[in-house]
């Protein structure tokens, strides 16, 4: 029998929700009940639509990561969680048990490299993992196991769609991050080469490491410039890699839903 995991990018669910309710109520407790309600609605939704065997809310713990400490001006710029609904979290999460559904919270690793990891697991065992996210970061992982599902518009992101938005495969996305850098979460990459540069060293040489291998060649110059910016490319290319390798410390059937909705 297949299994499939339904993992909720929680934090990326809910401060989308929250964000429309602050717009309405303003900084107020009826926006954060406002919140609460819509997103264990949001969850019931996605019990009904996907009919999951095993279902897990992955939350972050708004503690400093690994990747503070290897790049301290990482996502220095992003807008924290709002005071008001980081004291409603905990209810959310009962709302969520409630219905049957537990949240997952690491003080020692961001929620990113949590769902790349259980999706990673699924795929290995041949198992289907749907990740519930607007985050680009999860296209990395994408394969025939392990599909990405926007709430908000209602629609799967297939590997295909990623090929045509982003001019490159999900396999060479981290390479073309590592050279772009990612505004939102403050990396660099390499400077003064831009998408279209990243794109055209990507259909060149295929990878990063294939870039680094070349000769040096004084008439290519985005060779030459990307070369000259190795200890930074390769420092973004950690950055935005999701790692698959944690130890959970659970199994899969700790993750079991008994469906009701």
């Amino acid at each position: 029998m297949i299994s499939t995991l339904l993992i909720i990018d929680a934090m990326n669910l809910i401060r989308r929700i929250y964000a429309v309710q602050h717009k309405q109520h303003g900084d107020t407790l009826s926006a954060l009940i406002a919140t609460q309600t819509t997103a264990t609605n949001a969850l019931k939704k996605l019990l009904r639509i996907h009919h999951p065997t095993h279902v897990i809310c992955v939350f972050d713990s708004h503690t400093a990561s690994w990747r503070h400490q290897i790049y301290p001006d990482y996502k220095q710029g992003r807008k924290p969680v709002p005071e008001l609904l980081k004291q409603g979290l905990l209810q959310i999460q009962e709302h969520f048990f409630e219905i049957g559904v537990d949240s997952l919270i690491s003080e020692e690793d961001e929620a990113d490299d949590l769902i790349a990891c259980l999706a990673d697991k699924m795929s290995k065992q041949q198992q289907n993992c749907i990740i519930v996210s607007t985050d680009k970061g999860f296209y990395q992982i994408l394969d025939d196991h392990i599909s990405i599902y926007d709430y908000f518009q209602n629609r799967f992101i297939s590997r295909q769609q990623v090929q045509h938005k982003m001019g490159v495969s999900s396999d060479q996305l981290c390479d073309y991050w590592a050279i772009t850098g990612i505004s939102s979460s403050t990396i660099k990459g390499a400077e003064g080469i831009g998408s279209k540069g990243a794109l055209s060293l990507l259909q060149q040489y295929g990878s990063l490491d294939n870039i680094f291998k070349q000769a040096d060649d004084p008439e290519n110059k985005l060779l030459t410039k990307i070369k000259s910016q190795q200890k930074e490319a390769l420092l973004a290319k950690q950055l935005v890699t999701l790692k698959t390798d944690l130890q959970l410390g659970f199994n899969l059937k700790d993750l079991r839903y008994e469906q009701s909705y």
